[in-house]
């Protein structure tokens, strides 16, 4: 992947720093560490450093735009990268909560279950046959 083109471009000393800021910006160095800076140009391209700051500044502002673009686009990606972590920590807080509230329902019915059977038990008794008593039912007053 190159980013600038060597097309058209005759000086041997432009084109030795167009192929060093392609290959630095793919990741690529042969000369230098391969940290994206002007003083890493200049060792990666094997011209002296103020070549790039007052005789090609134009090829020095391009490397910087692209640099500036490449941290750009990576800080978009760490952050999407971020929200899909938070996505799935929500994802798995929630499927917790949906297996708590699982369990509660199991209990639930099976409580409700049982208060259905004493029900049906005591409506087929009489009171005095029951194990389980009614309570009398309050009156209500009328306001």
């Amino acid at each position: 992947m190159s980013v600038l083109s060597l097309a058209g471009e005759t000086d041997p000393v432009r084109r030795d720093i167009i192929a060093a800021i392609n290959r630095l910006l793919a990741g690529t160095p042969r000369r230098s560490r391969g940290r994206l800076n002007i003083s890493q140009l200049a060792v990666e391209a094997n011209v002296k450093r103020w070549r790039l700051t007052h005789q090609h500044t134009d090829l020095k502002d391009r490397f910087q735009a692209e640099i500036a673009h490449a941290e750009t686009q990576q800080a978009a990606i760490i952050r999407s990268a971020d929200d899909y972590e938070d996505l799935k920590r929500k994802h798995a807080e929630l499927n917790r909560h949906c297996r708590d509230l699982e369990r509660r329902l199991e209990i639930y019915a099976v409580a409700l279950n049982q208060l259905a059977l004493q029900n049906a038990g005591l409506a087929d008794r009489d009171a005095d046959a029951a194990k389980v008593r009614a309570l009398p039912r309050r009156r209500q007053l009328n306001p």
